[in-house]
């Protein structure tokens, strides 16, 4: 995507680098992509939010792309990623910044807002549970079958080969399925193959999180009192759409709207849509923020 408008800088978080693309000036919005993606899942919010008024700092998350890949699982459990969010945000000079996250990135953003609340203008979550959510969906027998990967990703180096083995066809297919152009489906398959590690930091996230849950390392949630943004994309595959709606004792503050006909991957199957909430939802922060950039 070397015709996109964007800067991109390494950013020293603490213990690795991240890559990050910025665009540009006005109040800090953070994205965090899910998996198996990059930054340029972001593409088309990055451009519309910043045409808005916005700073725009997307990274690819630690284990991605062109940021630091450290081998360990216990690199990736749920405290050194919001390590990274608070790390990319004093980057940029803020000290506060509104979080977007989608899948893998919106379970990191749920868990920052809680952690972090400080550090938290407003929250945005594209088709990632509550984790109180998704942790009672899981234990109904229509979630389980959709999450059956979750258990299968905790066998050592098999699922790495799974995924990239001839050309990474198994991720052309999941994308493929679901209606992706075939161009954005090779700059997502150029990205995962970066490197040699062919997705374990990727994959790592998911043997993290079990373990930290199986051995009593998960934290008791904490209410979000910042305002919340559900966008959830209703053709997901992958998680339910009974799953979307955050309980109202730990996010009172929530506004949910649904995207029809939009699959898991909503920011880019209804980029349009999704830019405009996004828009509107931050918009009291260009009047009430000092620009940053």
């Amino acid at each position: 995507m070397q015709d996109e408008p964007f800067s991109h800088r390494d950013v020293d978080v603490g213990d690795l680098k991240l890559h990050v693309v910025e665009a540009g000036k006005g109040p800090l919005v953070v994205l965090l992509h899910g998996f198996p993606e990059f930054w340029g899942s972001w593409r088309h919010q990055i451009r519309a939010l910043a045409r808005a008024g916005f700073r725009v700092a997307a990274p690819d998350m630690r284990g991605y792309h062109l940021s630091d890949k450290p081998p360990s699982v216990g690199a990736y459990r749920l405290e050194r990623l919001e390590s990274d969010v608070a790390g990319l945000i004093r980057s940029c000079g803020a000290d506060k910044a509104a979080i977007v996250g989608h899948d893998w990135g919106g379970a990191v953003a749920w868990s920052f807002a809680q952690s972090q609340p400080r550090m938290v203008e407003r929250l945005v979550i594209l088709n990632a549970p509550h984790p109180r959510r998704m942790a009672r969906g899981l234990w109904t027998l229509r979630q389980a079958r959709k999450s059956w990967y979750v258990l299968f990703f905790q066998i050592p180096a098999v699922p790495e080969r799974w995924l990239s083995n001839n050309d990474f066809q198994v991720l052309r297919a999941l994308f493929e399925r679901d209606g992706m152009a075939g161009a954005d489906i090779q700059r997502l398959v150029d990205a995962a193959a970066r490197g040699d590690d062919r997705l374990r930091g990727p994959v790592h996230y998911y043997r993290a999180a079990l373990r930290q849950s199986a051995f009593g390392g998960a934290r008791s949630p904490q209410r979000i009192d910042a305002p919340v943004l559900v966008i959830w994309g209703e053709a997901d595959r992958f998680l339910g759409k009974e799953l979307a709606v955050p309980e109202g004792r730990w996010v009172p503050n929530a506004r949910v709207e649904f995207v029809p006909n939009a699959s898991h991957w909503v920011q880019q199957h209804a980029p349009d849509r999704v830019n405009a909430l996004l828009v509107d939802f931050l918009a009291d922060l260009r009047s009430s923020s000092s620009t940053i950039g």
